[in-house]
């Protein structure tokens, strides 16, 4: 068996499980789960629709390099909802569908990662674990960006010698983050450009939370966009991972793509040519007017907030909690020890949250433990049932709060 299969870490929700295990929560209150970041308003009909329709596209295999039509969709998308010059991102050569942005973001680290050399794969800390699996397997070591709230739960990028500048082959990024909120700025996001520039790493940019955000005014900028501003038309060594699962809970048709240096599209398509994972055609047929359509998701977006103005009334007085600029989770400190904290919030009120050192590590510089481990003390509250069991999951955490 591949050895790297033993430096993988139990998955988030593994340990919750076992956490939970043996638990008898009271009987008289329906269970509430807020721990797995999973849509769950209804996906749009015009979608299954499509679905539906073309399932006789069953009887074909797809191409790795997906449709045409799919390609120009999310060419369109990107264009429109990025402010990028028409024609500037090609649907032949920048873009290529992916399996979602789970599927995307491992395979990714396996087809960009020289394993020849000491390659470091860097990542925020904490983080959604795929990031981490996709280095250790791709013969990679991780190395865990400290994301403080002094930087607003951005990645330290000051904090990072630059002898493992040096070694960094994959840089990944997620704006908006994942569970911090956190949204990354032209600004930040041209210094990463520019440390890439430096160092000759790429920048892996999941923005699957992007469309999900308080200010429709003001929606978070992607790497793509930041790119076309400062003159990068060609997005030298920059790639973006996108997903109809937040934008359009869509989560099981499995629909993303990966767009960006027509370079590395390239190289990728060969490695998922290989890979086996290409997109089904009815998912793709379904995908094209998903992509196509806006309205849905400037809906979807009005039911987060609904979501997030309701449970914060009831959880800013009694916890240390701020809501963020994006995505669809709450990052509050805890009173007492994270794991108790889920644990007990179970036991008493049914109600499931994840306990924040699932989705961080203890951060290490040159073997050594410099920072403490940045999950620990906090919880991920994922707001994604519908407005009334969030409101009254909101009503018993704050109950179980006040008896602490």
């Amino acid at each position: 068996m591949n050895p790297d299969l033993e430096l993988l870490k139990p998955y988030p929700f593994e340990r919750l499980a076992r956490l939970k295990a043996g638990i008898a929560p009271p009987a008289d209150r329906a269970h509430i789960a807020l721990s797995i970041g999973e849509p769950k308003h209804a996906p749009p009909r015009f979608v299954i629709d499509a679905l539906i329709a073309n399932m006789a596209g069953l009887g074909g295999y797809p191409q790795a390099r997906g449709l045409p039509e799919l390609r120009q969709s999310i060419a369109r998308w990107c264009t429109r909802r990025f402010g990028l010059k028409d024609g500037l991102l090609d649907p032949e050569r920048q873009v290529l569908p992916v399996s979602g942005t789970r599927e995307g973001l491992f395979a990714f680290a396996q087809a960009v990662v020289d394993r020849s050399r000491d390659a470091l794969v860097l990542m925020p800390n904490p983080f959604y674990q795929i990031y981490e699996g996709a280095a250790l397997l791709a013969g990679a070591t991780p190395w865990y960006m400290a994301t403080p709230e002094s930087t607003g739960f951005l990645p330290d990028l000051d904090a990072v010698p630059e002898n493992v500048w040096r070694r960094c082959q994959l840089l990944y990024l997620c704006s908006p983050g994942n569970p911090t909120g956190a949204v990354m700025d032209r600004a930040y996001l041209e210094r990463v450009i520019a440390l890439s520039d430096r160092h000759g790493f790429v920048i892996a940019s999941d923005e699957c939370y992007s469309e999900i955000y308080a200010d429709e005014a003001s929606p978070p900028p992607g790497i793509l966009e930041v790119c076309a501003a400062i003159g990068r038309d060609d997005f030298r060594n920059c790639i973006t991972l996108q997903s109809l699962s937040k934008r359009s809970n869509l989560p099981g048709l499995r629909s993303g793509f990966v767009a960006g240096d027509a370079r590395i599209i390239e190289r990728f398509a060969l490695y998922r040519t290989y890979h086996g994972c290409a997109t089904p055609l009815p998912t793709q047929l379904a995908s094209i007017p998903a992509w196509d359509d806006d309205a849905h998701v400037v809906e979807n977006r009005g039911f987060y907030r609904e979501k997030f103005a309701a449970t914060m009334a009831i959880l800013a007085p009694v916890m240390d909690v701020t809501q963020p600029a994006a995505a669809f989770y709450l990052w509050p400190r805890t009173s007492i020890d994270d794991e108790t904290f889920a644990r007990e919030l179970f036991r008493q009120e049914n109600v499931t949250v994840l306990p924040g050192r699932y989705l961080s590590r203890a951060a290490q510089v040159d073997g050594r433990a410099e920072v403490a481990d940045p999950g620990a003390g906090r919880i991920r509250i994922s707001l994604v049932a519908p407005v009334p069991e969030c409101t009254e999951a909101a009503r018993r955490i704050r109950r179980f709060v006040e008896g602490l």
